[in-house]
């Protein structure tokens, strides 16, 4: 999969889609594997690169969803239950079960969630992941032997899933491809071309080129999540806010605060959400808050406020309480939480208690938006999304084969790659790219699990165009060691400026703009 052969199947083709798609992250992108393998032709267009945005910056959970539970939302839990279970069926190279422990500090707090948790486990019936279980004190330190002991009675043991989001999102790209979709990164989307009060297409601009084009649709769909009212005042400049964004912040430790194989729920903090501290790719990541903002710039910063109340509440619940010197990377996701009438403006102002369910609209003049959801729930919302624009353009309905479809990647046991488990059955491929030349073996850095040919790999197969797309997210090197990363840079822009076919002025000022880029998520905060 290369931007010059997304370019060439644009221009080959007789002009018109079926579907043109908006967005690039995790919606978008299942909306586009949707399509296409329906036999639609697709067409997705994003500003930037895959999943730049909300969807490069979760917690990595597939999961259900234990405060849903709690709120009372079973539906939502029940779907985001079964698809789980999908996720780990048709993506196992990146997805896989993860035990996580409830301490328990007051007495009654053991029977009360292990009573909820029996109940997420009938839920999910034969998609599980695991049964869930109380636990004495002791087995809650052999469980998570750093954990607070002081006060500690005992816990609850569950599982949920856990996966690589932004690699699954570049393997959702690849599967689009090869169902037959273009997928165009760099490609934004500049106007809602009409034709008799009607949405024909698109007018858009290649970010790399300045080249403009139009693209013709029978629908247009918009699935840009935080972005969404952005593109539905393209539509109608009256529109009316139908997102309110929150945004998530993380803080990645090193592994040592949490050694063991299980990953901490807290259910309850001082802003009402469920806090995680979770191990990932050798680290432990702690997250999230949940902070209203009123902007949603591609690049969203941490507060230092959500930075002190990650700090404070993960030493409440570890041992060793980590300092800010501790924090090797620090990162914030924005979320596109649907306004109801429950909430928003004239409602409660916490965002936590904003629905995660989607949301299908459809304008007058024929734009159909998908809003909210989660990554876990991403298929649903494609499969919900395709058969309204399907209906909407008057196609032939072809039915939905995204339930038992194979991601790009799929491997079984891709856990016997080791460093390369994630490009699951590319990975021999990716070692004998690696082992071809003895610079391609080198690490990145020797505080990251990375080979310098997986930057070849990622810039000949997967359409990463800079150096952030390589170290953010084909190869999640700025979240596991931002420092580290900044130092790997100058490596991975060398070899990119080969293979894209660029000079090394172009390589110094990649340096440059990932360096200033990295800063953010580097203690303390400018």
């Amino acid at each position: 999969m290369t931007r010059s052969e997304m370019l060439q199947r644009v221009q080959a083709g007789d002009g018109l889609w079926d579907f043109i798609i908006v967005g690039g992250g995790a919606t978008g992108l299942g909306v586009a594997v949707d399509a296409a393998s329906r036999g639609y032709r697709t067409l997705l267009l994003e500003q930037s690169d895959f999943a730049k945005g909300t969807s490069s910056r979760s917690t990595k959970l597939a999961h259900g969803g234990v405060r849903y539970l709690q709120q009372g939302n079973v539906s939502l839990v029940l779907e985001a239950l079964r698809e789980r279970g999908l996720m780990r069926q048709n993506a196992p190279h990146l997805v896989r079960d993860l035990p996580f422990v409830v301490p328990n500090y007051v007495w009654w707090d053991k029977p009360f969630y292990g009573v909820g948790l029996w109940v997420y486990d009938k839920m999910a019936g034969k998609m599980g992941f695991g049964r869930s279980r109380t636990l004495s004190r002791e087995q809650t330190l052999e469980r998570i032997p750093t954990v607070e002991t002081q006060g500690l009675r005992g816990g609850v043991v569950y599982y949920d899933g856990q996966f690589d989001d932004a690699r699954l999102a570049v393997n959702l790209a690849q599967t689009a491809a090869e169902q037959g979709a273009v997928v165009l990164n760099y490609m934004r989307v500049t106007k809602l071309v009409k034709q008799a009060g009607v949405i024909t297409g698109v007018a858009a601009t290649d970010a790399e080129t300045g080249q403009a084009y139009e693209f013709k649709a029978k629908v247009v769909i918009n699935a840009t999540g935080v972005y969404t009212d952005a593109v539905r005042r393209m539509d109608d400049a009256d529109a009316p806010a139908m997102i309110r964004p929150s945004q998530g912040a993380h803080i990645v430790l090193d592994r040592s605060f949490l050694p063991g194989d299980a990953a901490i729920m807290v259910p309850h903090t001082d802003d009402g959400r469920v806090l995680f501290a979770i191990p990932w790719l050798n680290r432990v990541m702690v997250g999230t808050t949940d902070t209203a903002v009123d902007e949603t710039p591609l690049e969203p910063r941490p507060l230092q406020a959500e930075v002190d109340f990650l700090l404070s509440h993960a030493g409440r619940y570890l041992v060793n309480d980590p300092e800010p010197a501790d924090v090797l990377s620090v990162f914030a996701g924005l979320r596109p939480l649907v306004v109801s009438s429950g909430s928003g403006e004239k409602g409660d102002k916490r965002t936590s208690v904003i629905s995660r369910d989607h949301t299908i609209h459809i304008s007058e003049t024929g734009l159909v938006t998908v809003a909210g959801g989660k990554w876990t729930t991403y298929r649903k919302m494609a499969e919900d999304v395709v058969e309204q624009a399907a209906s909407l353009a008057g196609l032939d309905m072809k039915p939905c084969v995204t339930q038992t479809l194979a991601i790009h990647g799929h491997h079984e046991n891709a856990a016997e790659f080791d460093e390369l488990s994630a490009y699951g059955a590319d990975a021999p491929a990716v070692r004998e790219l690696i082992d071809s030349d003895p610079a391609y073996g080198e690490r990145m850095h020797a505080n990251l699990p990375y080979r310098v040919g997986e930057a070849v790999w990622a810039a000949r197969n997967e359409m990463a165009r800079t150096v952030e797309d390589v170290l953010a997210r084909r190869t999640r090197a700025l979240l596991l060691d931002a420092r580290a990363s900044v130092a790997a840079a100058p490596k991975v822009a060398k070899v990119l400026a080969a293979e894209l076919g660029h000079d090394d002025a172009w390589a110094e000022r990649e340096v440059l703009a990932y360096t200033d880029l990295a800063r953010q998520y580097v203690l303390p905060l400018a």
